[in-house]
């Protein structure tokens, strides 16, 4: 599954619906650029690197860029398609995107395909098009086994006391199996995950704030000020004084 969360779009260059036709047979020879395609009624199945791919009504598709596939029509549909180009190759393979309420994303593919008719939309469009990306993440991360874990730990990475054993409770599944399933999800141990989050938070308001030191500490769930000093000069690789001077935000 690729990072949607990372995609840096750069151009949107074309909104449009195809119609395929049952038992239709198509060849697609280096794709000229990324794809978001999703289903209003009808199916298809892409067929991969001998992976076969459905896009239906429960299942958005990304297509890759640069490369080569065949599809076939298993019932007559309408299919939205917005090709688009990002900063970073993005994917290499036909990616599936279970989704939910497929209905809100037609109405905004057909939002952005109205706005693409005048001159001087491009930002909206863009901003249109990032909701929906963020919302397919979003909605993927949410079906996570440890999705009431990440709830928990958004409003309590402030806490001092919070271990992989409350975040493991939140979601009625053992510790051990807790860790195993945040490290596949998020590539790191949920201990790390904690400590960025908590960074993360000390650096806006050591930049925003008139806060001391000991104080952006404790609002960041550091149990005292020199173990959130060390743990900060390691992250970053200044201390927190040094930070502040480098990045601070003066009033307009």
């Amino acid at each position: 599954m690729v990072n949607i969360n990372k995609i840096v779009i750069t151009n949107i260059d074309e909104i449009f619906t195809v119609v395929s036709p049952k038992n239709r047979t198509s060849k697609i020879s280096k794709r000229k650029s990324y794809a978001l395609s999703f289903c209003i009624d009808g199916q298809i199945t892409y067929i991969h690197n001998n992976n076969e791919i459905v896009s239906d009504k429960n299942h958005a598709v990304i297509l890759p860029k640069g490369q080569s596939y065949t599809l076939h029509g298993d019932k007559t549909g309408r299919f939205p398609v917005i090709n688009f180009q990002c900063a970073e190759p993005l994917c290499d393979t036909i990616v599936s995107i279970p989704i939910q309420n497929p209905n809100l994303y037609i109405k905004d593919f057909e939002q952005i395909k109205a706005l693409s008719l005048f001159k001087d939309n491009r930002n909206k469009m863009m901003s249109i098009f990032y909701d929906m990306l963020h919302r397919l993440s979003s909605q993927n991360t949410n079906n996570s086994v440890i999705s009431r874990a990440i709830a928990y730990l958004e409003n309590n990475y402030d806490n001092p006391g919070l271990t992989n054993a409350e975040l493991a409770k939140q979601c009625n599944i053992s510790e051990a199996y807790f860790r195993r399933i945040f490290e596949k999800q998020y590539k790191m141990a949920p201990k790390q995950y904690i400590v960025n989050v908590r960074i993360n938070k000390a650096k806006q308001l050591l930049v925003e704030n008139s806060l001391k030191i000991n104080a952006v500490a404790e609002h960041c769930g550091f149990s005292n000020q020199y173990h959130f000093c060390r743990v900060f000069k390691k992250k970053t690789g200044l201390t927190p004084t040094e930070y502040i001077k480098q990045n601070k935000i003066y009033k307009i």
